[in-house]
């Protein structure tokens, strides 16, 4: 009907234009990162550690909490998980927006790319999270809010171009196959 030429008109003389993703870069220094072994999910100790304690140590890295397991901490005591090294520098990017599949593709690669340098980095990790609130998640299932909207997955890419991809989903989720 008649709603298209008015939302056009609307949206043309308002001047509504897409948002940019936001990016912001940070330096994180004398960081304490676990040991990781790409063939090696479960770790093993004194020798590197599992995917699960990455998957925690690195929510409180992008949280910003502090590692260092102070009892005088409110926020937290957590501290890294063992074995662990600290790395002087580590980089840290945000992308904040609406973003297409292609382009976290095309963000994949070039971090792949990353190892072709002469690096000192073992492994990197590419994290996508979708909007706690958003209407969709896999397959055809709507997106079930409950308490904390969990939508989200991880790739861990090493050295040698192995990767783990870790998915974190909500209860009521379907979770892809």
């Amino acid at each position: 009907g008649t709603e298209g030429p008015t939302l056009m008109s609307y949206f043309s003389k308002n001047q509504i234009q897409a948002l940019k993703p936001k990016i912001t870069f940070s330096t994180l220094r004398d960081l304490q990162c676990p040991v990781l072994q790409s063939n090696d999910l479960q770790g093993k100790p004194e020798e590197s550690c599992s995917t699960e304690e990455l998957f925690e140590w690195l929510g409180a890295v992008l949280n910003q909490v502090s590692l260092d397991n102070k009892s005088s901490s409110f926020l937290s005591t957590y501290c890294c998980p063992e074995p662990n090294t600290v790395v002087e520098k580590a980089f840290l990017c945000t992308i904040t927006g609406f973003i297409i599949p292609e382009k976290i593709i095309q963000l994949l690669e070039q971090l792949c790319c990353y190892f072709s340098e002469p690096k000192l980095a073992y492994w990197l990790t590419l994290t996508v999270h979708g909007f706690a609130d958003s209407p969709v998640s896999w397959r055809e299932s709507e997106h079930g809010f409950h308490k904390g909207g969990e939508n989200l997955y991880n790739f861990v890419i090493f050295r040698n171009l192995d990767y783990w991809l870790q998915m974190a989903v909500g209860a009521h989720d379907d979770c892809p196959p």
